[in-house]
């Protein structure tokens, strides 16, 4: 057969037409109805996972005929009947979902979104990644065969046609599937037609960081212009955010506790671990486990690109002007600590004042507090209204000429107020004052410009962005850190050393004495792939929509007091329920298998601002659902009976 392209590069839609007719009749189960071809629309891809360094790995077992298309597979929480059109057709347009539990009281009244839905793609609100359309992005059901006899099949019946893509074996055998890939190879495309299979090993890096050769260069991908450019998601397909695939890439999601599946909603303090970072993790150990610099071996090698790697991961992230603005350290505790020792020790003296807010971590203020006492320095604070929102007039009282440094969180952790950063830092710039923003809250949440917040120092900590524990980060303007004398000296940190003199380097490495976390930060790196493969834009608001759903089912609960009520806030939850204590509720909660956090937070300060102690804190990230929530509000209407 053959078939016409006409000027734009686009197929003849009748030909094509015919062509897919012809190859779903002759199939096993062949379709009877002539299908009309009304756009050319996305390839679906069958479930996987994204492997380490963000590369597709083929799943394990299919358990569902693709006819059906199951709801895990499409869409935030499931598609709804509601969202098949009466051409048969999956329009992600739609939000509703499968997920909530039918056995849960019906919300549909509430102004807060129908209980247990989750967004799919959210319809039109979401920023469109580049080259996505969701009107395009359908799955026409009747287009795919019945499967032959079983309706499970194992992976080993799939194969991976050239594209990347997965396909059914037989399909491939089929002439006229044959011709029609060929036609299809002659349109151009602005989709990517490299994709790779995840290989369990890390894509090279553009340019290792270390002198050998490029022996250790693994699967890469090559761009037009025969650059090496990092073989990741974004390589592949960019699809909408998907809740339900996302749990699968988080495997304590499926623990049990006290025989219910965990819920785990306790993510300001610490979040769970996707698989990707866990295996980069392994992988570290079991190919490249060496101390880094300083030696001419070939681990030596693999281990300096890639901890190296992982800085260069974290500057693109946080978009830092230069790789030697970004320093490891254990977290932003140890980052905070830093520059009291380092800078603060070196520059402020007697006198001088250090402003931070009513909402700070006692890590934000221990340090502080610590070097006034040694060097008779005052410090002041920033009131907050009844909401827990900072008050910038307030704040502008506050400085003056003896103000030399203003620290603050961008995102609190007891109750989730999001603060007027980039207002808050330039206001100390005109006031001549160094600025720290504490971002272990906010880099999960949103998306971080450093160079737009024009902060001095940022700091954040691994384990609250889905890396590990015991790798966190400090920016700081180069010139800033250069001219900051070493708060640690050892190994790592020298130029050259005599005994009766040393000669440091500059940063980071001027901040790094000794062996770090090598791994960690490693690690550190994976899971800055993955949210960045997922989106921070869409994080956010996914997030910002279950913040929204959750705050309006709480507040139907007899005797709750939301601690932290502030109109821009984050994922945080803070609560009192009377006639229970704090830790009561939460060891309610977690005979239901729900994970929240109990106590002060380590947050007295801005807690007694509200009379209380302790609260109650669930907090959420993007792999939590509306059905979560609804069992947690359920869990207290019970309570309360």
């Amino acid at each position: 057969m053959s078939t016409n392209i006409n000027p734009d590069n686009l197929l003849n839609l009748q030909e094509l037409e015919q062509l897919a007719n012809q190859f779903f009749k002759s199939g096993p189960g062949g379709l009877v109805n002539q299908v009309p071809v009304q756009q050319a629309p996305e390839p679906f891809l069958l479930p996987g996972n994204i492997g380490d360094e963000g590369l597709f790995s083929p799943p394990q077992q299919v358990n569902t005929p693709i006819h059906s298309i199951p709801s895990s597979t499409i869409g935030g929480g499931g598609i709804s009947p509601s969202a098949i059109n009466q051409n048969n057709a999956v329009n992600l347009k739609d939000p509703q979902t499968s997920f909530a539990d039918p056995n849960l009281s019906d919300r549909s009244n509430s102004s807060a979104p129908v209980s247990g839905s989750t967004p799919t793609a959210f319809g039109e609100q979401l920023p469109l990644q580049p080259g996505f359309s969701y009107d395009s992005y359908l799955v026409k059901t009747d287009l795919i065969p019945d499967l032959p006899l079983k309706q499970n099949f194992p992976v080993e019946q799939l194969s991976i046609a050239p594209e990347g893509l997965f396909q059914l074996s037989y399909q491939q055998d089929q002439a006229f599937d044959i011709e029609l890939k060929k036609i299809l190879s002659n349109i151009n495309t602005s989709g990517p037609s490299n994709a790779l299979p995840f290989t369990g090993a890390p894509a090279a890096t553009e340019i290792p960081f270390y002198f050998l050769s490029d022996k250790h260069g693994l699967p890469a991908v090559k761009s037009d212009q025969g650059k090496v450019k990092q073989a990741g998601i974004s390589n592949i397909i960019s699809p909408p955010f998907d809740v339900n695939l996302v749990r699968r890439d988080f495997p304590i999601l499926q623990e049990q506790v006290n025989g219910k599946q965990l819920i785990w909603l306790d993510n300001a303090a610490t979040t769970q671990k996707p698989k990707q970072v866990i295996d980069r993790i392994s992988y570290f150990y079991e190919h490249e486990n060496s101390n880094i610099h300083r030696a001419a071996h070939e681990l030596a090698a693999r281990a300096t690109d890639a901890y190296e790697g992982a800085r260069k991961k974290v500057q693109t992230f946080l978009n830092a002007g230069s790789i030697n603005e970004i320093i490891f350290v254990r977290g932003a505790t140890e980052a905070i600590n830093l520059v009291a020792k380092s800078w603060g020790e070196q520059n402020l003296h007697a006198g001088d004042e250090i402003i931070v807010s009513h909402l700070e971590h006692h890590a934000n203020i221990v340090p502080w507090q610590q070097l006034a006492a040694k060097k008779g320095l005052k410090i002041k604070v920033i009131p907050v209204d009844d909401d827990g929102q900072v008050l910038i007039d307030e704040y502008v009282k506050l400085l003056g000429p003896k103000t030399k440094l203003v620290s603050f969180t961008q995102v609190s952790n007891a109750l989730g107020t999001v603060t007027p950063a980039a207002q808050i830092v330039h206001l100390a710039h005109l006031a001549g004052a160094k600025v720290l923003v504490d971002g272990a809250q906010s880099v999960s949440h949103m998306p971080v410009d450093v160079q737009a917040l024009n902060a001095d120092w940022f700091v954040f900590s691994g384990h609250k962005v889905f890396g590990p524990t015991g790798i966190g980060v400090l920016y700081g303007k180069e010139d800033l850190l250069n001219e900051t004398q070493p708060w640690q000296g050892g190994g790592n940190m020298i130029k050259d050393v005599t005994f009766e003199h040393t000669q440091y380097h500059d940063a980071p490495g001027r901040f790094e004495a000794g062996t770090g976390n090598i791994a960690d930060a490693v690690g550190l790196g994976a899971a800055i792939d993955y949210v960045s493969h997922l989106g921070m834009p869409l994080i956010a608001q996914y997030e910002h929509y279950l913040l929204v759903y959750a705050t309006q089912l709480l507040k139907e609960v007899k005797g709750i007091r939301l601690i932290g009520t502030a109109p821009d806030k984050a994922s945080v939850l803070s609560f009192v329920l009377d006639g229970y204590k704090t830790e009561e509720v939460g060891a309610a909660l977690n005979q239901q298998g729900i994970a929240v956090r109990s106590g002060h937070h380590c947050a007295q300060p801005i807690l007694r601002r509200f009379g209380v102690e302790s609260t109650v804190r669930p907090s959420l990230a993007f792999y939590n659902t509306c059905a979560e929530i609804d069992l947690l509000v359920n869990a207290l209407h019970s309570l309360k009976r």
